[in-house]
């Protein structure tokens, strides 16, 4: 059954309740089985059909006479294939509420179509690129590196290799999302592969896949999320990670169309070839987002704690994340986005002075990025987008700037 037409059916039903409601300006507190109506409604919303079943069920217990909980109930048991109970649940509204025409209509629309069994629903995207890149192997801004030497400061020339180094590149991305379980549990894969004209030393390509799964405990909603992922350089295996992440909705009351989420991560990244940078993060952040119509913004601000396994350059380190992010239609089918972001990083130790450099590193990076989507077609995209990476150390050899051009054509699924 359409999600589209259920909710029709609920607006049908509840309406008339709802205008009866309103005594004046000031509205009721909501009751419990109110409360239960709408977390049932919005479990339904969020594809958790299984917990939605429970609630419908439980409300009807509270209040046998619930006629919206009784149709919800039987649309919900008839998309998971249940027909006998939908079937009766339908029979039940029939007889014990008298029905509008509209409501009978769509009872009898669920039986011509009938209660198949639930079957995943699933999306994707695939895209090709083609781009420039005018600082590939991130090389130093400063074709000196100076260190403090015992008469003083000391210029010595960087090797060719470590100035920046400019090439074109073809890359292909795609990402894949199927339901796993009808109360909203899903699965992911992505993957992105990078290959340049002439520096393939620097070619890149990784694959995440994973699961995220919703939860509600009363009006708070939780996300849980596990991946696991590879990534490689040159041709061969670059890194290993492994990430757990909770997102929490709290119910603040907030403006409409906006939303707080509090997200907790913790990532383990192992190298295949350079086990002292081995480490442990941990995040905190939390996303602000509004939508007004098609403009949407999205604020995100959070604290980074970086672990080092071994004996790392540095140690430790800590540092803060934000960023800003804006969407806004500019018709003619065409979409802009704006995006800012600032990442800091102050290690907890010198960074390795036996190579001359005693410095506690301490890291500045911004990035900003702009993008222009175009819609040849029903589902395929043309993307510019440009991007402009500033990062600023007090460690000489390790501040660069990257500017990215590229020109991408997706393909969505469904």
């Amino acid at each position: 059954m359409s999600p589209v037409r259920t909710m029709a059916a609920l607006a049908l039903l509840l309406a008339p309740a709802w205008v009866l409601a309103q005594p004046g300006p000031a509205e009721p507190a909501p009751t419990a089985e109110e409360r239960l109506y709408q977390q049932a409604l919005e479990s339904l919303a969020e594809g958790r059909k299984s917990d939605a079943s429970d609630q419908m069920t439980r409300l009807i217990d509270m209040v046998p006479e619930h006629a919206g909980a009784w149709l919800d109930l039987a649309l919900i048991q008839c998309s998971l294939g249940q027909t006998n109970e939908a079937e009766r649940l339908f029979a039940t509204v029939e007889t014990r509420f008298d029905p509008a025409r509209e409501i009978l209509e769509l009872i009898a629309e669920a039986r011509d179509t009938g209660c198949v069994a639930w079957t995943p629903s699933s999306s994707g995207a695939l895209s090709v690129t083609r781009g420039v890149d005018d600082n590939v192997n991130q090389g130093a801004s400063n074709s000196t590196f100076i260190v403090e030497g015992p008469d003083g400061q000391l210029e010595l020339p960087l090797l060719e290799d470590f100035l920046p180094k400019r090439d074109q590149y073809t890359q292909v991305g795609g990402d894949y999302v199927r339901d796993l379980t009808a109360n909203g549990t899903m699965g992911f894969v992505q993957f992105q592969g990078r290959r340049y004209d002439r520096l393939r030393d620097y070619d890149t390509a990784s694959l995440y896949a994973g699961v995220e799964s919703p939860w509600r405990f009363g009006r708070w909603l939780v996300r849980g999320t596990g991946s696991l992922g590879v990534s490689g350089m040159g041709g061969h295996l670059y890194q290993r990670q492994a990430q757990a992440q909770l997102r929490v909705t709290p119910p603040l009351p907030l403006p409409a169309r906006t939303q707080l989420h509090l997200i907790g991560a913790a990532t383990l990244t192992k190298y295949a070839t350079l086990e002292t940078f081995d480490s442990g993060m941990f995040e905190a952040r939390a996303l602000l987002s509004h939508h007004t119509g098609s403009f949407s913004a999205n604020a995100t601000a959070g604290l980074l704690s970086d672990r080092a396994r071994d004996d790392r350059p540095g140690g430790n380190r800590h540092g803060s994340y934000l960023s800003l992010n804006l969407r806004q239609p500019l018709g003619w089918n065409t979409v802009a986005e704006l995006a800012y972001t600032r990442q800091t990083w102050d290690s907890a130790s010198a960074y390795s002075p036996e190579l001359l450099i005693d410095q506690v590193r301490a890291q500045r990076t911004q990035v900003v990025r702009a993008s222009l989507t175009y819609q040849v077609a029903k589902r395929q995209n043309v993307v510019l987008e440009a991007r402009a990476v500033r990062n600023r150390e007090n460690i000489s050899i390790f501040q660069y700037n990257n500017r990215q051009l590229q020109l991408s054509w997706q393909w969505l699924y469904p």
